[in-house]
């Protein structure tokens, strides 16, 4: 079958849906996205950067589908507590299904596991199973054949496939089908394997790789009672941990191509490890007790200084090589978004990064977990910043050169947080120059009104200006910090969610959508500056801006309560756990300090 008309089809079958509708299972070295329908939309082997193969979401081909036969019936579904193992469920009008989902662990990078548990609840509700892997997005197909014990397998586009639990299913059209009438009680196992190596000579046996997923799982999410928000905490950690690799690196999304606002054409490649998400996500991991994501964290950032150094990328791959150029795939793209590959990161110099991985080496070294190797990479970072502090970056929000005032903070906050752990000689330099920084920053980015601005050249306010005293720039409560926050309030605070900065005159809205992460960081500033209540609404008020299975994007509609962008957005969730666990406590600042300011 021609790609283009598979497309066609497929689109008829599982037309796209709104992003909330959408639920993600990984192993952390890759990860699916799951339709209402029961259809794998989106699928990347045998790595998140890998080439799809199920690409539907951006108007590709491939198809892997457990779908009631009725077509009356309502969806729903919920993660098991603390992991990614997702539960579909329909109710139809003549019974219950149920269908669990997860991607084995722990993963293996050269092998995807993907189960499904097919249970019939109540009644009667047969399923139609669909299957036809197109890898490479679609430009590749998969020949397949039966073995005696009804196990199909073959291989395609670098792939080597095998499915246990289709042994009765027919070929049509290219696609593997087979329906499956349960009764009350009754399930049926599908493993579905997809490997750049030679298969094992035996299908695994699915209790097996059951067994072993929810062990995996157990033992990697915390328990989180010392947050506000127990249950969302653990899941957030869990998407966490599902994007995060076994060389540690944590991928920014699973998607590309999905638009930060509806037809804005800003839609960009996620699958990659930037710098700044990962720190986010071990500080997040290390506010409470130091786990697991934290040392991830800390390995795949001092790894990158110390091969990099001062010639840091914001972003790699998982594998940590370059980020590949963008180009685009001649897909139709998600409605509203396009299918953009790669990404324009790999050219750009983000001076905060390095301020951010001293804030995430500050956070290990606080649990003493910071080793030799580590302190190297301190060393690369303060290199780094010794002698581009006043070169002009991309910034936070990845735009034009500038000398962004975030960025610089950014590194004054770095510096004093790692100097506090450093020998007394090394703290005092580290002090000397996290105070030049901000005595030159001040002279040149305080707004006449007493406030931070976006740079000595662009005078208006910007969300990130929250970040320099949640990290101990400055205090919290400094005229500065005070003037900026009000600032936020006044100027990009819209019923409980805050936008990154003002683009043009006019509703906010008009631009892009509310930035989850800026409205978790108003939160936290309302906390250090005591404002109890108000933190507690603003935290409240951004955790409900999710999807059914509770996952986040990087923007919010407040106007259609739609989510924008690509999917899920992993420092949104970092940002939402680092906030339960900041208002579980006393609003005590991190240390600061003062600088004599001429």
């Amino acid at each position: 079958m021609e790609s283009g008309k598979e497309s066609d089809s497929n689109d008829l079958l599982f037309p796209a849906q709104v992003l909330r509708e959408y639920a993600l299972i990984g192993d952390g070295e890759r990860g699916a996205v799951i339709g209402p329908r029961g259809d794998v939309v989106w699928m990347c082997a045998p790595q998140w950067d890998s080439p799809a193969v199920f690409s539907s979401l951006v108007g590709g081909s491939g198809v892997f589908a457990v779908t009631p036969l009725n077509p009356r019936y309502v969806w729903g579904g919920h993660y098991e507590d603390g992991t990614l193992i997702w539960n579909s469920r329909w109710v139809t009008t003549d019974g219950i299904v149920e269908c669990r989902e997860a991607l084995a662990m722990p993963g293996d990078p050269a092998t995807a596991v993907l189960m499904r548990h097919i249970r019939l609840i109540s009644g009667s509700a047969p399923v139609r199973i669909l299957l036809q892997p197109r890898p490479g997005f679609g430009r590749h197909g998969v020949d397949v054949s039966r073995s005696d014990d009804g196990v199909w397998s073959g291989d395609g586009g670098g792939l080597r496939l095998r499915i246990s639990g289709m042994g009765q299913a027919t070929v049509i059209d290219g696609m593997l089908r087979q329906d499956i009438g349960l009764e009350p009680g009754g399930e049926h196992h599908l493993v579905l394997e997809l490997s750049s190596k030679p298969l094992p000579s035996r299908s695994p046996e699915p209790a097996d790789l059951w067994t072993a997923t929810g062990q995996a799982w157990a033992s990697s999410v915390p328990a989180m009672d010392e947050t506000v928000a127990p249950d969302d905490a653990r899941q957030s950690y869990a998407v966490l941990r599902g994007m995060t690799s076994s060389t540690g690196a944590m991928v920014a999304a699973a998607t590309l191509g999905l638009p930060e606002r509806a037809e804005a054409k800003r839609n960009y490649d996620y699958r990659y490890a930037w710098i700044r998400d990962q720190c986010f996500a071990g500080q997040a991991a290390g506010a409470g007790a130091a786990t697991d994501l934290l040392d991830s964290a800390v390995h795949f950032v001092s790894e990158r200084l110390l091969t990099d150094g001062i010639n840091l990328r914001p972003a790699y791959t998982v594998t940590g090589s370059r980020v590949p150029d963008e180009h685009t795939l001649e897909l139709p793209g998600y409605p509203g978004g396009t299918d953009t590959v790669g990404n324009w990161v790999n050219q750009q110099f983000q001076l905060d990064a390095f301020g951010e991985a001293l804030l995430l080496f500050a956070t290990a070294a606080r649990h003493d977990h910071l080793d030799k190797e580590h302190w190297h990479a301190v060393g690369q970072a303060v290199a780094a910043i010794e002698a581009k502090w006043d070169v002009p970056d991309a910034g936070i929000w990845e735009l034009g050169d500038e000398r962004w005032t975030h960025s610089r903070l950014s590194c004054v906050a770095g510096l004093k947080a790692i100097s506090r752990y450093a020998p007394a000689d090394q703290a005092s330099a580290l002090d000397q120059l996290a105070g030049l920084i901000l005595t030159h920053t001040a002279a040149t980015c305080t707004h006449p009104s007493g406030r931070w601005q976006r740079s000595a050249a662009d005078d208006r306010i910007d969300a990130a200006l929250l970040l320099p005293a949640i990290r101990g720039a400055l205090p919290a409560r400094d005229p500065r910090s005070l003037a900026t926050a009000e600032a936020v309030r006044k100027e990009l605070l819209d019923d409980g969610y805050v936008y990154r900065f003002r683009h043009r005159p006019g509703p906010l809205a008009d631009s892009e959508g509310a930035f989850l992460l800026c409205g978790f960081n108003l939160a936290l500033t309302e906390h250090l500056q005591g404002n109890i209540t108000e933190a507690i609404r603003l935290f409240e008020r951004n955790r409900s801006a999710c999807g059914s299975p509770g996952l986040f994007t990087e923007e919010y509609d407040i106007e259609q309560r739609q989510l924008r962008g690509n999917f899920p957005q992993a420092f949104v969730h970092a940002a939402m756990l680092e906030t339960a666990y900041r208002l579980a406590g006393p609003p005590t600042p991190r240390r600061s300090f003062q600088v004599n300011e001429q």
